[in-house]
C-alpha cells in the first residue's frame, strides 16, 4: 500500500543531498535508550542542527525537544521551551554558525505519518520553510547485519499538486483555477562525514563495545608424565621435582591479572577520573556563580559602585552565563519521571555494595579464626607431647629395677 505522504518525484530532481554526522546518531540513539528505559509514553522528537551551502545541508548536532498535548489531541512542541532552547543552542555554536535545519522522530520504513504533520508544519512556518524530517526505523536498529544501510531515512519537504489518478488519461477535466498543493516527503541521498571530534567518540564506543565481550583465557596444558631433569643455561642437567615446580607456577599465576581483569580495572580507573573531573567542573561553576557581583546574584538593579567595592568579584561573561543556563535547562530531560522508583532503585544497589563488604568482613574473620584455631591446635598437641615424655622415662627406670632385684 502506497503511503500519500510520500512523494513519487526522484529525489535526483531536487539535486539537495544531505551529510550525516555521527554525533547526532549517537545523540538520537542515547535518547531513545533513556526513553525506553523509563518507559514514557510522549512521542519522540528532537531538533537537527546544522548548515546549508548550496544545495547541500550539514547535520551536525542534535538535540531533544519537550513535547506537549494541543486542545485537538495532537502531538506539538512546547514553543516557548523551543524556542529558548534554539537560542542557547546558536549561542554555543558559534564557531562555525549552526542554526535549525530539520527535526526527527521514530517512524516506521512506509513513511512519515498523519501524527507527525502538527509539528512538521509549525517547523515549517515558524522557523525554517526547508526542514528535514529525519525518521529512526527502530525495526531495523533491532535486525541489522553486517554492511546494511544506517536505520533512517532523511526526508525534504515537497508541495506537490495531487491530482487524482483517474485524471491521467488524455481527457482530462477542464477546472478553473490552480489545483491546490499537497505537502509530501521527498527521500533523500546522504553521506556520512566523521570531524576529528567525533572520531575520538566513535573511538570510546568501539572500544567499549569491544570490552564487553568476553574472551575465555586458555588453560595451560599439563605435562602428562614426569620430568626428573632439566637443563640450564649452562647445559647442565639436574634433577627437579615436578610437583613442587608446578606449586611455584601457580603461585606465580595468581599474582597475573587476566585480560578481563585488565579491562576492568582500566574502565573502572577511566570512569572513577571521570567523576573525579566532574566533580571539579561543577566546584569551579558554583565557585564562578558564587564570586558574581551582587547586581546579577539578586538581579535588582545595585549601583556600580557596589559591585565594583568587592575585589574577589569575578567580571560577568554572558557567554558563559548562557551556557550554564542551556547546562540547567537540560537537566530537567535527564532527570528520570520516575524519581521514586529512580531512587529506591539506587538504595538497592547501596545495599547490595554494603551487603557485600559485610560479607567479605565475615569471611576474612571466619578465614582468621580458622587460623587461630590451627594454632591453638598445634599449641595443645606440643603440650599433650611434652607431658607424655617424663611418664614414659619414669615407668622405664621403675620397671628396670625391678627386674635388677629379681635377678639378685
Amino acid at each position: 500500500m502506497e503511503n500519500a505522504l510520500v512523494s513519487s518525484q526522484k529525489s535526483s530532481d531536487s539535486g539537495l543531498q544531505a551529510v550525516l554526522h555521527p554525533l547526532v546518531l549517537l545523540t538520537i540513539s542515547d535518547y531513545i535508550t533513556r526513553h525506553t528505559l523509563r518507559e514514557q509514553t510522549c512521542p519522540i522528537a528532537g531538533a537537527l542542527l546544522g548548515q546549508q551551502n548550496g544545495r547541500e545541508i550539514t547535520i551536525e548536532h542534535a538535540f531533544e525537544c519537550a513535547t506537549k498535548v494541543d486542545d485537538n489531541g495532537n502531538a506539538v512542541l512546547d514553543a516557548a521551551w523551543f524556542a529558548q532552547r534554539l537560542d542557547q543552542m546558536r549561542t554555543i555554536h558559534k564557531s562555525p554558525q549552526l542554526d535549525l535545519v530539520g527535526w526527527y522522530t521514530l517512524l516506521p520504513k512506509a513513511g512519515p505519518t498523519p501524527a507527525i504533520l502538527p509539528i512538521h508544519n509549525w517547523i515549517l512556518s515558524e522557523h525554517n520553510e526547508s526542514s528535514l524530517l529525519l525518521a529512526f526505523h527502530p525495526e531495523e536498529a533491532v535486525d541489522q547485519s553486517v554492511g546494511s544501510r544506517l536505520p533512517l531515512t532523511i526526508y525534504e519537504s515537497n508541495y506537490e499538486v495531487d491530482e487524482p489518478k483517474g485524471d491521467q488519461g488524455e481527457d482530462k477535466e477542464m477546472r478553473d483555477g490552480d489545483a491546490p498543493l499537497k505537502l509530501k516527503f521527498r527521500e533523500l541521498p546522504y553521506s556520512v562525514e566523521t570531524g576529528e571530534a567525533e572520531m575520538i567518540s566513535m573511538d570510546f564506543v568501539a572500544r567499549g563495545a569491544g570490552n564487553a565481550t568476553l574472551v575465555k583465557p586458555t588453560e595451560p596444558s599439563k605435562p602428562k608424565g614426569k620430568v626428573l631433569q632439566e637443563v640450564d643455561n649452562k647445559g647442565k642437567r639436574r634433577l627437579v621435582d615436578p610437583e613442587k615446580k608446578e606449586d611455584t607456577t601457580k603461585a606465580s599465576d595468581e599474582h597475573m591479572l587476566s585480560r578481563e581483569d585488565e579491562e576492568l580495572i582500566a574502565s573502572l580507573t577511566a570512569k572513577a577520573n571521570a567523576v573525579k573531573m566532574l566533580q571539579s567542573r561543577i566546584k569551579l561553576l558554583i565557585t564562578y556563580l558564587e564570586r558574581l557581583p551582587p547586581s546579577h546574584l539578586s538581579g535588582a538593579d545595585a549601583p556600580a559602585s557596589a559591585d565594583l567595592a568587592g575585589d574577589s568579584h569575578t567580571i560577568p561573561s554572558h557567554t558563559i552565563l548562557r551556557s550554564i543556563q542551556a547546562l540547567v535547562n537540560r537537566l530537567a530531560l535527564l532527570v528520570p519521571s520516575a524519581s521514586g522508583a529512580f531512587q529506591q532503585e539506587m538504595l538497592s544497589e547501596a545495599n547490595d555494595v554494603h551487603l557485600m563488604s559485610l560479607l567479605n568482613e565475615v569471611m576474612q574473620s571466619a578465614i582468621g579464626i580458622r587460623d587461630i584455631g590451627k594454632k591453638h591446635g598445634a599449641v595443645e598437641s606440643a603440650k599433650k607431647e611434652s607431658r607424655r615424655a617424663p611418664r614414659m622415662d619414669v615407668e622405664s627406670l621403675t620397671m628396670g629395677g625391678a627386674a635388677g632385684d629379681l635377678s639378685i
